[in-house]
């Protein structure tokens, strides 16, 4: 694709070299996100960050991004806090803030509304989640983390065996990813998940037309077996039409350090796009993992900063020119290696 002055909505815009420009590009950003050194490549630009959902990592990780090559952020965090609230329409907000900002970041609660804002905005937007439909970003830092975590052990993407475990059907960061390793070869799915939490029928029709291996499990210990990597969601409780329906599902896949000693292989990753609900009843993911080397989930959310900025330097047309505004760092910072400066 072309990516310079592109709106990013979703995974269906990238074939596989896409993907590989993006990561080259994330790669050749890791010392300004790690705070080796400092560019101020997008001096002057301004990011519309919109979050019309709640968000902690997302929201907070492209504002990050956009720091760290040298640009401002604008926050949004609430329709109340916007004129949506009195009623303004998607097209005039994307019509005033796109003249205040050189690129806007969005999520919104509803599936199609990051696309439906973008066709009025003269920006670049990126879709930060757009109810259970997709999240981009989301997706290209866990294949990110993915290639990373496998090259560690020897071995790429293609021929990868992954588990997919939890609220398959509203997890939109599943199905971005799903759709994003099918550019890949010879893919092993484990889709593991109640019944009625299934992934929608046409990704798994879609992976399968590719010829990938496409498994269904509604045991968790069945589905964990053979893998390279476990990737747990939490039940999206937000999206399903009551409390006591979704509340069925807390808790009922559980992954623990028991579990995973006694049905995984040794090295096998354990992933999870956050936020992981460590709330008693719940616990998807338990925190007796905390201390397992395997655990990639802040691994994950380190590379959602680098994989952001890549974005930013495509989309705004910097990736070749941010060496030319690097800076050394002149502050104390832990991340720093020693005789970075």
């Amino acid at each position: 694709m072309q990516f310079v002055g592109a709106h990013i909505l979703s995974v269906d815009q990238f074939d596989r070299s896409d993907i590989e420009r993006i990561f080259a590009v994330a790669d050749d950003l890791r010392p300004y996100a790690t705070r080796s050194r400092v560019t101020r490549v997008l001096q002057g630009a301004i990011l519309s960050n919109m979050f019309f959902e709640p968000s902690t990592r997302t929201r907070i990780s492209f504002g990050s991004a956009f720091n760290l090559l040298g640009g401002e952020v604008r926050e949004t965090t609430e329709v109340k806090a916007s004129s949506l609230a009195k009623g303004e329409s998607l097209h005039d907000t994307a019509r005033v803030l796109s003249g205040y900002s050189d690129v806007i970041v969005m999520r919104h609660p509803e599936a199609g509304s990051v696309e439906e804002f973008a066709q009025a905005s003269r920006v670049p937007v990126l879709n930060a989640g757009d109810g259970p439909n997709e999240h981009p970003s989301q997706a290209l830092l866990d294949l990110y983390t993915i290639k990373q975590e496998m090259a560690g052990h020897g071995k790429g993407i293609d021929g990868l065996r992954i588990a997919l475990i939890g609220d398959l059907r509203y997890g939109r960061a599943v199905h971005s990813l799903c759709k994003l390793l099918g550019h890949y070869d010879d893919i092993a799915y484990h889709l593991v998940s109640p019944p009625e939490l299934e992934i929608p029928p046409g990704i798994a029709d879609g992976l399968a037309a590719k010829r990938h291996r496409v498994l269904s499990f509604h045991e968790l210990e069945a589905g964990i077996h053979n893998v390279d990597i476990l990737y747990v969601t939490r039940t999206q409780e937000e999206r399903f039409p009551n409390q006591d329906e979704a509340d069925r599902y807390r808790g009922l896949f559980r992954l623990n350090q028991a579990v995973y000693t006694q049905h995984c292989e040794p090295n096998t990753v354990i992933m999870h796009p956050l936020p992981r609900d460590s709330r008693s009843a719940a616990q998807e993911l338990d925190e007796d993992l905390d201390e397992n080397p395997n655990l990639a989930i802040f691994r994950q959310t380190d590379n959602g900063v680098i994989v952001r900025m890549a974005l930013f330097a495509l989309v705004l047309d910097v990736a070749g020119g941010v060496h030319d505004h690097s800076q050394p760092v002149t502050w104390f910072t832990a991340k720093r290696t020693p005789g970075s400066a």
